[in-house]
């Protein structure tokens, strides 16, 4: 298939992914504030990770269960676009709940609004994410879901401001303004509005209503380069009668896992450890750039990871992968510079954004590869950050979010390699593990006790989670190597399709 990208489709298609990343960074902010005002535990505050993440376990579950019932897959039934117009109305009603919670302060309606968010998010991820393949050629497809995945973490780098502004206002340097919780339902309305706006958008768009891959998947027989070998013929009984896929399961459980808990306890880190130039505990209204930071890591490296999706010469491609993540870098300091919060402080971390290159550049394209030196220096940034103090731990701890951002693509390309016929069903068992967000970010919260490790010390959840994800790119390339999969075999095929997420 030589086609070329359909840019004006892809555009429309990619408003969603920012929409989940927005809702996704905006919950670290509910989180202190919620534990504020309602006295929580921190592992009681850590259930609005639980409920948004596990939401798109239960939504993929409805999904494989109505289409068992239904005998064929729902999308393929009531066509991918209208499959995200549906969501996106599932998702609305869910933001709905935020004006009786906010006016009521009620914590229940408000994690039951996101519990109702998440499940429309997963039927969106469900038919977006193969989309954004499909829209262009193939060999470029794992690009345009690295460049959709970076619009995802503009999102992801917007939300926790604009959501900071809603509640404790126009924030700036030496403020000490008092949160306002009602104030969270107007953004979240205005959300439920954009939402529905997108679903009309959708449905009288040009984005494909119907795509078939099965004739690529069965035309294909060996591996001649590293696109082919996601499409071979599965010869086994079920998706997880492939090693890669059922260890990639729990590879992308603890990848969302350590991703969002890092973010999600950040806050009260920094409560805990780090103080103002008065010796004041630091304030919850100043936290939210130091989260939108965290996420606008994930933009960096997801940006630097997508800018093979144009097309250019490899030399040029190496030049963007220097210059792109401080384009993404300055994203960042200018969306919180217009938010009028001081950015001075960040300036130092352009020196930690040279690991992230150093990184893309020794990983040569190979997930294997890229899986197994991101998650090394995850563990290394941890260890850093407990082994710390004040804004150094804070910078290390944020610095995760650099070594998350193509950590998912990773996974994702080694667990479905080789499945074949099998490869929907594997991914939409990926999508499941998403779940991992909301179990690790509990766990954490639980051991985060002052009766347990403490806050700091918790951070050793998310080194047990790098490790798994070290061990996996290790054993994932081992076992595709005795299956025919060589991510090695040609360096070019497999820098393009590393370079996807």
């Amino acid at each position: 298939m030589n086609q070329q990208t359909k840019w004006s489709q892809f555009g429309v298609l990619i408003s969603v992914f920012f929409f989940w990343g927005f809702v996704a960074a905006s919950n670290d902010i509910l989180i202190p504030v919620f534990k504020e005002k309602l006295h929580l535990e921190q592992w009681q505050s850590q259930m609005i990770s639980f409920a948004f993440y596990v939401a798109y376990t239960v939504g993929s579950i409805i999904y494989y269960l109505v289409s068992k019932a239904t005998g064929g897959d729902i999308l393929n039934k009531m066509g991918y676009k209208n499959g995200i117009a549906l969501g996106l109305c599932v998702s609305a009603v869910g933001t709905l709940l935020f004006y009786p919670a906010a006016e009521s302060a009620s914590f229940g309606l408000m994690i039951t609004g996101l519990f109702i968010v998440g499940l429309g998010f997963s039927l969106q991820q469900t038919a977006a994410n193969p989309l954004a393949i499909v829209m262009g050629p193939r060999h470029t497809g794992s690009q345009r879901l690295s460049l959709a995945g970076g619009i995802n973490n503009f999102g992801t780098t917007i939300g926790p401001v604009i959501v900071s502004i809603a509640i404790f206002g126009s924030i700036t340097a030496g403020s000490t303004n008092v949160a306002d919780i009602s104030a969270v339902k107007t953004p979240y309305l205005i959300l439920g509005a954009a939402f529905l706006l997108a679903a009309f958008v959708f449905k009288i768009s040009s984005v494909p209503n119907k795509i078939n891959l099965d004739d690529d998947t069965a035309k294909v027989s060996t591996p001649t380069d590293v696109t082919d070998s996601l499409h071979l013929t599965g010869s086994r009984k079920g998706a997880t009668d492939y090693g890669q896929l059922w260890l990639g399961m729990i590879g992308i459980f603890v990848y969302v896992g350590v991703e969002v808990s890092t973010a999600s306890n950040l806050p009260e880190f920094m409560k805990q450890h780090v103080k103002t130039d008065n010796g004041l505990p630091f304030p919850t209204e100043n936290i939210a750039p130091f989260v939108s930071l965290f996420w606008a890591s994930l933009m960096i490296g997801r940006w630097t990871s997508s800018v093979g999706a144009f097309g250019v010469s490899k030399s040029a491609q190496s030049i963007l992968r220097i210059i792109v993540p401080y384009i993404a870098f300055g994203v960042f300091l200018a969306v919180n510079k217009i938010a009028n919060h001081d950015i001075t402080p960040f300036y130092i971390y352009a020196f930690v954004i040279i690991a992230l290159i150093i990184g893309d550049f020794l990983s040569k394209g190979n997930p294997a590869r890229q899986l197994l030196l991101f998650s090394l220096f995850g563990i290394t940034a941890l260890i850093i950050g407990m082994l710390t103090d004040g804004m150094t731990s804070v910078y290390a701890f944020i610095s995760v979010g650099l070594f998350c951002s193509t950590l998912w693509p990773c996974i994702y390309t080694l667990a479905i390699a080789g499945l074949g016929r099998h490869t929907n069903e594997g991914s939409s068992f990926l999508i499941m593990m998403i779940m991992g967000g909301g179990f690790i970010s509990l766990l954490q919260g639980y051991v985060a006790g002052d009766n347990l490790l403490g806050i700091q010390w918790s951070y050793i959840v998310g080194v047990l989670c790098f490790a798994y994800l070290a061990f996996y790119a290790i054993r994932a390339q081992s076992i595709l190597k005795a299956q025919g999969v060589d991510f090695d075999t040609k360096e070019g095929d497999s820098f393009e399709f590393e370079n996807k997420h």
